[in-house]
This record gives C-alpha cells, sequence and structure tokens, in this order.
C-alpha cells in the first residue's frame, strides 16, 4: 500500500507541477503539441531537477485519503 500512496503522490505532483509550469500559460491546438511541449517539459526538468518538499506528515496525508476513500466508496454518494 504503501507504494501506491507514493505513486499517487508522484503523479499528482508531476501533474502540479505540468500545470503550474506549462499549462496554465500556453495554449495547445491539438494533443500532438500538447504532447510535444510536456516531452519538453520533462526533458528540461530531468536536466535540472528538484527536490520535493513536503508540506504535510504522513498522518495528515493518510487522514485525508481516509476520508476521501470513506466519501468516494459511500454507495450513497
Amino acid at each position: 500500500m504503501a507504494w501506491v500512496n507514493s505513486t499517487l503522490s508522484d503523479i499528482g505532483r508531476f501533474f502540479g507541477y505540468v500545470t503550474a509550469d506549462l499549462l496554465q500559460r500556453s495554449d495547445h491546438r491539438s494533443v500532438q503539441a500538447l504532447e510535444s511541449d510536456i516531452r519538453k517539459w520533462v526533458t528540461a526538468w530531468n536536466e535540472n531537477p528538484k527536490p520535493f518538499v513536503w508540506t504535510k506528515t504522513a498522518e495528515q496525508i493518510l487522514g485525508k485519503l481516509g476520508r476521501l476513500i470513506q466519501r468516494t466508496s459511500n454507495p450513497g454518494h
């Protein structure tokens, strides 16, 4: 389960960075243009990677995840 939480966290951070650095200030007229820009962004990121800084404790993150799971797994939701 720890691997899954870590992977989901990494995916979320990836999309957060892509959104802030690339998507909010660009205009893509096709999927191909978007894919090309994302690949360029990843290449540039990998040339000068920045460490991730955790702003919450593991307990805070897992608590929030638990609340999300409870809300979304309720059949009456």
